[in-house]
């Protein structure tokens, strides 16, 4: 895995319009080193933070919920965010990215709160049905977005920039997105309480942790997350579904030993769909949103029949 992630690394930083070689770089172009530091590092930070961060925070859902289907895309937490940006849009039109993280922010841990709720409430003894749920929920709330949208003539800006693309990662552009750093040093610092927060709210009182701390604190990561991620590059689907179930299926629910493998198969899949999205119509790319959606998806059925079998 260290191996394929650092392929995938060198790679990211060569594709593009503007191919970079070593010799280039080597000889000290401006042209080259420009487009390093300005557009291609820049891209493979924001690719990597948030492929780890996408993929730490489904794990962390996966234990609040204790279901292995559920991540933001299936719980409305992409769907509360965007209805965050759109009313921060709405309501401060020049606040920039710290007030859409803002509310994006609050809006979506507010979904997530509600959905653990709602969840607990019903007390489902099929599994299936709680992303079912989930999915339902996160319809209204991308319902409700698309209402407020349409009601403010924002309707066809918003499908534009919310579908995910890095395209448009840039230095200056893209900084919110190292908040996702300490998020998921926070997982990993508290990944055996999480752990043992899957077992039930029985067992974790048990054992002396905090059930409804520790889930607020999961609850928090997630939503803090998701909103850098949306604000910074947009919605990217599946990452925290399929990571997290490949990785269990091989390292067990451990999270203080899975966690780093959760990570790094993150941000290898998600380096790994923009680089095709780069290569599919190059010159011009397929933004990620799409390529996940395709790659995500087929991985995500796979894991599926292999389960039935």
């Amino acid at each position: 895995m260290p191996l394929l992630f650092g392929t995938l690394c060198i790679v990211s930083l060569t594709v593009g319009v503007n191919r970079l070689s070593l010799v280039q770089l080597a000889s000290f172009s401006d042209a080259a080193w420009l487009t390093l530091t300005a557009s291609r590092l820049p891209r493979l930070a924001a690719l990597v933070l948030t492929g780890v961060g996408l993929a730490v925070c489904g794990v962390i859902l996966q234990h609040v919920v204790r279901n292995r289907f559920v991540e933001p895309a299936t719980t409305g937490g992409l769907e509360a965010a965007k209805l965050g940006i759109l009313v921060a849009l709405s309501v401060s039109p020049a606040g920039g990215a710290a007030v859409r993280m803002a509310l994006a922010l609050a809006f979506c841990f507010a979904a997530s709160l509600v959905y653990v709720a709602i969840i607990a409430r019903l007390r489902l003894r099929n599994t299936i049905l709680i992303p079912v749920i989930g999915l339902m929920y996160g319809s209204v709330l991308g319902a409700l977005a698309e209402f407020y949208a349409y009601s403010r003539n924002m309707l066809q800006s918003m499908q534009g920039w919310l579908l995910g693309d890095f395209s448009k990662i840039v230095q200056g552009n893209y900084e919110i997105v190292w908040l996702i750093l300490p998020t998921v040093g926070a997982a990993y610092l508290f990944a055996h309480r999480f752990t043992v927060l899957g077992m039930g709210s029985d067992m974790a009182t048990s054992l002396g942790i905090s059930y409804r701390a520790m889930v607020t604190l999961g609850l928090l990561l997630v939503s803090t997350t998701v909103a850098a991620t949306v604000v910074a590059v947009g919605a990217i689907p599946f990452v925290g579904l399929v990571v997290p179930n490949i990785v269990a299926l091989r390292q067990g629910d451990n999270l203080a030993r899975t966690l780093p493998s959760v990570a790094l198969g993150g941000a290898s899949l998600v380096l790994a769909c923009d680089i095709l999205g780069r290569l599919l119509i190059y010159p011009f790319e397929v933004p990620i949103g799409l390529t996940m959606g395709g790659v995500g998806g087929l991985l995500f059925l796979l894991l599926i029949v292999r389960s039935g079998r």
